[in-house]
């Protein structure tokens, strides 16, 4: 179900647990998983799962609670912008708005050539760089403006 190279990946983050705790590592075995995958899958969760000893409805409510697992096919570029109130205040509604008509799709949506997604985040901890977005759930982009963004979107198509 998954690679070797990504059970690797899992166990070493197993191993930074107690003995009988691997089921700490759910979060970083989903990520891990979902890398490999792109998405997460019903019976990748399960099997994740299975792997860490544990219930399938535990992962699947680790899998669900949190925005940056997908549960279903996502665009190449994941691009997840902040809406909470410090980014709000900072410009972030501004800054969705803005991607919503560049890209023409909405929040949880896929643009007709698969290249992007677009996703409202919570907050991401970067109050102070606000507005921020998050693209494919490691690149923080920080400070958006409309021309930061037309930056970004030119660079994203361009790979």
């Amino acid at each position: 179900m998954l690679s070797q190279e990504s059970l690797q990946q899992i166990d070493r983050e197993i191993a930074k647990y107690p003995p009988g705790r691997k089921q700490s590592a759910i979060m970083s075995a989903l990520r891990i998983a979902q890398v490999e995958k792109g998405w997460l899958p019903k019976d990748v969760i399960e099997f994740v799962a299975a792997y860490l000893g544990m219930p399938p409805m535990a992962a699947y409510e680790v899998a669900t609670f949190y925005n940056m697992y997908d549960l279903e096919p996502i665009g190449r570029h994941k691009i997840t912008v902040c809406t909470n109130l410090p980014c709000a205040l900072s410009g972030g509604v501004h800054v969705a708005e803005y991607l919503k008509r560049r890209l023409g799709i909405g929040f949880n949506e896929t643009t007709p050539d698969g290249r992007f997604t677009l996703k409202e985040g919570e907050c991401m901890g970067a109050c102070g760089d606000a507005p921020v977005l998050l693209h494919n759930n490691h690149h923080m982009c920080s400070f958006m403006t409309m021309d930061k963004i037309d930056s970004l979107l030119a660079e994203l198509e361009s790979q």
